[in-house]
């Protein structure tokens, strides 16, 4: 998938889940249409997703003027 993080053992993009998610689509919504997941392959991809996002760092930039 062009070098994005997997579920483990499939070929779905774990930003495709957080996507899915932030749309309002309920976990049980996403194991109906991918009946090969697991509720604990979803938390793993908010888990990976939100180690991802926190490990960033991020530096206050001071406004001009």
């Amino acid at each position: 998938m062009a070098g994005k993080p997997v579920i483990q053992g499939t070929r779905i993009p774990v930003d495709r889940i957080t996507r899915l998610l932030g749309e309002g689509m309920s976990v049980e919504e996403i194991l109906e249409d991918y009946p090969h997941l697991s509720k604990e392959d979803i938390r793993a991809a908010l888990l990976y997703s939100s180690k991802v996002i926190g490990g960033e760092d991020v530096f206050p930039l001071k406004a001009k003027g």
